[in-house]
């Protein structure tokens, strides 16, 4: 449970900071996102999530889930 409290927080403290620093360009990304089909708005979430699960997986091999 506290592994997945640490990760939302991380997810917040990102995002938070992205907005708080370069609002404006948090805006252009997202009508940039809006502009994009949905196809390609759905490969790149699915990048991401690739991303995620192999930094995760990272971590945890690394050792720093435990």
């Amino acid at each position: 449970m506290g592994f997945i409290l640490l990760a939302i927080g991380l997810v917040c403290v990102v995002e938070g900071l992205a907005y708080a620093l370069a609002p404006s360009l948090m805006e252009r990304s997202l009508e940039a996102l809006k502009a994009m089909p949905i196809e390609m708005r759905r490969r790149v979430g699915l990048g991401a999530l690739a991303v995620g699960v192999g930094l995760v997986w990272a971590a945890f091999a690394l050792g720093f889930g435990s």
